[in-house]
């Protein structure tokens, strides 16, 4: 009877201490083992190499950024020259003013600008035609900081489009005034005077081809224009 308790606690304790040796070893593997799991797309990103600043900043700049800047860059420097047409053509205009070698004592024979309408209307026109390139500067200028900007291109090509209209047609005019004082008109008798009054004739000659010059410089500044907005 004693032999048999015996040998009942003696199995009792044996199947304890393999089902405690069991579960250890079973916290153990589980310890060991790891579990690769897949990484998320936000480790990715934390995990993934920075670009250098400026490598990242090429890469998402559009391909033909810099062709519009220099664009713009040309823009700028065309209106600078455009101003100093305009501005050439009309203080010219203003200062055309000459008398005849003839003059007597009692008679003055004066050639001014402001006898003639025509050359009123020119320096009239060109004038503010100057002072409309002077405003657009800052846009330009928005331009070359903003290649990209499709707004201040298109407001000064519309705009640009209007003083070359008007630059040519007072430079038009003129030149049809100056033709007729250096050469004339038999048809009706009208007899050249620039012979007599040389000076003026100089002065309205030089305005006219300042204005004209202004026009095509005018007419180069919008084919750039459209050229920069035709490749957004």
């Amino acid at each position: 009877m004693l032999l048999s308790s015996f040998n009942s606690h003696l199995f009792h304790c044996s199947f304890y201490f393999l089902k405690t040796k069991s579960l250890m070893e079973t916290n153990k593997t589980m310890r060991e083992t790891t579990i690769n799991l897949p990484e998320t797309k936000a480790e990715a990103k934390e995990k993934a190499p920075l670009l250098n600043s400026s490598k990242a900043i090429a890469i998402l700049e559009p391909p033909n950024r810099g062709t519009k800047k220099g664009i713009a860059i040309g823009d700028f420097v065309l209106r600078l020259c455009t101003i100093g047409a305009t501005l050439g053509a009309t203080v010219t205009m203003g200062n055309a003013d000459a008398v005849a070698p003839f003059t007597t004592r009692f008679l003055r024979f004066e050639a001014q600008f402001n006898d003639i309408p025509t050359f009123v209307f020119f320096m009239v026109a060109n004038g503010i035609v100057t002072g409309y390139l002077f405003l657009s500067l800052p846009f330009s200028t928005i331009c070359i900081v903003r290649p990209l900007a499709k707004a201040p291109r298109i407001l000064l090509v519309i705009f640009d489009t209007a003083m070359t209209g008007l630059t040519l047609a007072s430079a038009s005019a003129v030149a049809s005034i100056v033709y007729l004082a250096h050469n004339g008109n038999p048809n009706t008798n009208w007899l050249p005077f620039c012979q007599q009054f040389g000076d003026f004739c100089s002065s309205t000659s030089g305005a006219m081809v300042g204005s004209l010059l202004a026009g095509t410089l005018f007419m180069t500044i919008i084919i750039l224009s459209a050229f920069a907005l035709k490749r957004n």
